[in-house]
């Protein structure tokens, strides 16, 4: 899972810094989640997959797949 935050952001030309000010957090924190000493929380895995357009399984190594799913319609009320 780590090295794919990485590769997304080295993929993109992205400095630490521009996804820590993305994600509301130092660069140290975000240099931390790339390198492991961090568990990342849900809420950041879900932002860094609209990020990078793509899904939370593919940031965790569950697919290969980078194509995020389609979203899922609510019925009305929820």
């Amino acid at each position: 899972m780590y090295q794919r935050i990485r590769d997304l952001r080295e993929d993109m030309d992205l400095k630490q810094q521009t996804l820590a000010r993305y994600l509301h957090c130092t660069q140290t924190c975000y240099s931390h989640y790339e390198l492991g000493y961090h568990d990342i929380p849900t809420d950041v895995l879900i932002k860094l997959s609209q990020f990078y357009d793509t899904s939370v399984d593919y940031l965790l190594g569950l697919t290969d797949e980078m194509k995020p799913y389609p979203r899922r319609k609510r019925p009305l009320g929820d």
